[in-house]
């Protein structure tokens, strides 16, 4: 019988997981956490094991911090895998359940690809230069004017819980627009 950091290692090195998510303001696929169960599926009966995500908060000021554990179990060892995600009480659009389901999804899908070997440098995460620049710089276009199409979809990314850095990263915004887009 197969001890449990071989059946660990079997799914490490079969495991496929699609990105089924999208981000349309990022123009990116992504996998969430669920994806990442939804693949693990397969090797569950076949290797014996359970995968399970807990969930902790571990500190409340200034601001709260998830800790999410990713545990392979075969009913005698386990294994497991930690990430930790703070929880973002600014962030705009989103109702405070919204805030910590938003970082409880980021914490599992860490917590999960950490215990899995998920080799994530392909995704925009991975990616994401943060404003920083490099060899490749794009020229940014610019949006001036609240009329401008970009500008609905940059209100409505905002609306949806996502931030102003990031249309900054890939945007100019006038003053009159930035304004306007905070206040959202």
């Amino acid at each position: 019988m197969k001890q449990i950091n071989e059946k660990l290692a079997t799914i490490q090195t079969q495991f496929k997981s699609k990105k089924s998510r999208y981000n349309s303001f990022g123009k990116y696929y992504f996998r969430s956490a669920e994806d990442i169960l939804e693949a693990t599926k397969p090797f569950l009966l076949e290797l014996g094991v359970s995968v399970t995500v807990n969930e902790e908060l571990i500190v409340t000021e200034p601001f709260p911090i998830l800790k999410s554990t990713a545990v392979i179990s075969d009913g005698k060892e386990s294994i497991e895998a930690v990430a930790i995600v703070g929880v973002d009480l600014d962030q705009k659009g989103m109702q405070m359940p919204q805030k910590f389901g938003s970082a409880s999804s980021y914490g599992k899908k860490y917590a999960l690809g950490n215990l899995f070997l998920i080799d994530d440098t392909a995704d925009a995460d991975a990616s994401n230069t943060h404003g920083k620049s490099t060899a490749n710089k794009v020229e940014k276009k610019s949006i001036s004017s609240i009329k401008d199409e970009a500008y609905k979809k940059a209100a409505e990314y905002i609306k949806n819980g996502g931030k102003i850095e990031a249309i900054k990263q890939k945007y100019e915004l006038s003053s009159s627009v930035e304004s306007k887009l905070k206040s959202l």
